[in-house]
């Protein structure tokens, strides 16, 4: 078996969730859950079969990010995984929803930081998301400034009063 990692690529200013899933279905009701919890959302999704026609199957309201989708999980190339890339809304409006889709097992992150796949592959190539390196390591403990300055920020765009 090898271990490799595969960068998940996607503008700059959008977000994306990335996620196991089991069913062809997954694409129509991801779709649904994503415009009716925002329906200004610009998003693609894609996932990919694991068996069958073993297709990356592809929907959204934006060509482009639907197209990022898709390369991205050919590029990881694993089977039962989703990928929704996002502008015009941020992954708290969309998860609970996403998560509430049936076919939906696990969601590996939900971020708009840099992202690499962890992907193991047996002898035929086939792979399977491990997990992911989600930004960068801490550098540090926050301090009684970086305290004040999240209480603010939340309040600010209006997640907390």
């Amino acid at each position: 078996m090898k271990i490799e990692t595969v960068k998940i690529e996607f503008p700059e200013g959008a977000n994306i969730i990335f996620g196991q899933s089991h069913f062809i279905k997954t694409v129509e009701d991801i779709f649904e859950a994503m415009v009716n919890s925002v329906p200004s959302a610009r998003f693609g999704i894609a996932f990919s079969e694991a068996s069958g026609d073993r297709l990356v199957r592809f929907d959204g309201n934006d060509e482009g990010l639907m197209r990022i989708a898709a390369d991205n999980l050919m590029r990881i190339a694993s089977g039962h995984c989703f990928l929704i890339v996002m502008r015009e809304c941020f992954p708290i409006n969309v998860l609970r929803a996403v998560r509430a889709v049936p076919e939906v097992c696990n969601i590996f992150c939900a971020t708009a930081n840099p992202v690499e796949a962890v992907i193991a592959r047996n002898e035929t190539g086939d792979g399977a998301v491990l997990g992911v390196i989600d930004g960068e390591r801490p550098v540090g403990i926050e301090g009684e400034a970086g305290k004040t300055c999240r209480h603010g920020f939340l309040r600010m765009i209006g997640y907390k009063k």
